[in-house]
């Protein structure tokens, strides 16, 4: 078991949910999830590029406002090793920490935190823990891009990856919003570059469908869908996410988000002197 919590603790940070703030008609106030700008009023079936762009823009970049969220989650792992469906209480306070509890027949297996300064986890099957920067999570999700804000972004469904007009094509058809890179995005960190094509899929509300990630110079690939989107709160989340991790390393995380709660809770998270660190290389 303990190849495989820490994968599921660090990967779960990223499957959770997308808010945004909800429709609302008749509004002045730019909000997360207003409702869409129509055009002549007929659905295109081809894909036809995008006139009123800043309308689109600003649904997609603006950040969601919230204090906490918890969504009561089960996740269910696959990477052709058994694994058992897990509970998991993922806690996220905006701009501060992302708190996780995993728990199988009624016991806690699991936890960890990521905050701005890095992540920590601990897997108490094992007796072991991990407190790293961010290289960690990237190396598990084949990337080289992820820090704190990133990882709220990808947790709140927001648009995690810089999009601009010059560099990215955007179309519209019946199903929706297609934002594609029209040439490879390098990425530049202290450890490498690598460049990539990416394609993200709105609905025709703007909400998240899908996001993928293709290294042009690997096999490295990373895919987020979002689907079964509903209102909470005033905040549409989706229900089910799925991580698909194709390349050097491979495997696929769903989740079925169960339950949203809006009330602050208490995150604890320490680690008994008896546990063994493990070394990240």
């Amino acid at each position: 078991m303990k190849n495989w919590i820490p994968l599921i603790l660090l990967l779960l940070v990223l499957s959770s949910c997308k808010t945004r703030n909800a429709a609302k008609k008749n509004n002045s106030n730019i909000q997360d999830s207003t409702v869409a700008v129509k055009d002549d009023g007929n659905p295109k079936d081809a894909s036809q590029p995008v006139r009123d762009k800043l309308a689109f823009y600003e649904h997609v970049l603006i950040p969601p406002k919230f204090d906490q969220i918890k969504i009561s989650s089960k996740v269910n792992v696959e990477t052709g090793s058994f694994i058992p469906t897990l509970d998991a209480t993922i806690y996220i306070e905006n701009n501060q920490k992302v708190w996780m509890n995993l728990s199988a027949f009624l016991f806690t297996v699991a936890r960890g935190i990521a905050t701005p300064e890095g992540i920590k986890g601990q897997d108490k099957t094992s007796k072991t823990y991990i407190d790293s920067d961010f290289d960690y999570l990237n190396n598990l999700l084949n990337v080289n891009f992820i820090d704190y804000k990133s990882l709220e972004k990808i947790l709140m469904g927001r648009t995690f990856v810089k999009i601009s007009d010059s560099q990215f094509t955007l179309t519209k058809n019946a199903q929706g919003y297609k934002m594609a890179s029209n040439v490879n995005q390098k990425i530049v960190t202290e450890e490498k570059t690598r460049e990539y094509k990416i394609t993200l899929q709105y609905d025709t509300n703007y909400d998240l469908l899908n996001v993928n990630l293709k290294d042009v110079l690997s096999p490295d690939e990373l895919e987020i869908s979002y689907s079964n989107w509903d209102e909470y709160n005033a905040i549409r989340l989706p229900k089910n996410v799925k991580i698909i991790i194709k390349g050097s390393k491979s495997s696929q995380i769903l989740l079925e988000n169960t339950k949203f709660d809006f009330s602050r809770i208490e995150t604890p998270y320490s680690v008994p002197s008896s546990y063994k660190k493990i070394e990240i290389k």
